[in-house]
């Protein structure tokens, strides 16, 4: 697959076959992630790889906490709710997805089945729990850098056969993600990943969120 191929055909999965990933394919992918660009080669970023009892008890604990109503708990500034055009999208995909999956709106029982699997990290059978240095919080770029990383990550997975989805919502309860991941102190929690062989019987995997027009996204300037 080259690279034009994995950038157009590669989408979020949101679900997986019961099959676990070998620990060499994903030195492989992560490999090839680490590649990615960083400001002033800083590289700050950690990944923590989890699968099997570590992943099952993050899971368990996140669920807890999410279903009797501890608030969600992030080491990273949260944006707030979106509005305007980045609302739009938002509904959009959730759209998509719900129609795939036949979730009708009046449905409030599958409505928070769906919102606890990004809790459970959609029963992947491995969770990339993406960290930075916490010496360089504070600012931005350290963030940009691990969106760079990240990115090539899922890129990477896709172009092997693994399907990933980048999931805020899996490290919403940081303090049963740090503690199950061993996650030192020196590191701030930032995102995860879950990732594994997609199910293809999975309506939702099928989903493919609509993009802008270039013309909407660029503004050239001194072109003839």
């Amino acid at each position: 697959m080259n690279l034009d191929q994995a950038m157009q055909e590669r989408r979020s999965i949101r679900g997986f076959q019961d099959k676990p990933v070998p620990r060499a394919l994903l030195e492989e992918i992560i490999a090839l992630a680490n590649r990615a660009p960083s400001s002033m080669n800083t590289q700050p970023w950690h990944l923590h790889v989890l699968t099997g009892e570590p992943l099952e008890n993050v899971r368990e604990g996140n669920s807890t906490r999410m279903m009797s109503g501890v608030p969600p708990v992030r080491e990273i500034v949260d944006h707030g709710a979106y509005e305007g055009p980045h609302r739009d999208r938002q509904v959009g995909i959730a759209k998509q997805l719900f129609a795939a999956m036949g979730i009708e709106r009046e449905d409030k029982e599958r409505r928070q089945d769906w919102v606890m699997r990004g809790f459970r990290q959609f029963d992947a059978p491995v969770s990339i729990v993406v960290t930075f240095d916490k010496s360089l919080d504070g600012g931005t770029i350290a963030h940009f850098d691990l969106g760079a990383v990240t990115y090539g990550l899922v890129l990477a997975a896709w172009s092997r056969g693994l399907g990933a989805v980048i999931n805020g919502q899996g490290i919403m309860q940081s303090p049963v993600v740090r503690e199950h991941a061993n996650i030192p102190d020196s590191e701030v929690i930032m995102t995860c990943v879950a990732l594994g062989w997609p199910d293809e019987d999975f309506a939702a995997n099928g989903v493919v969120s609509t993009r802008r027009d270039v013309d909407d996204v660029a503004t050239f300037i001194g072109f003839d």
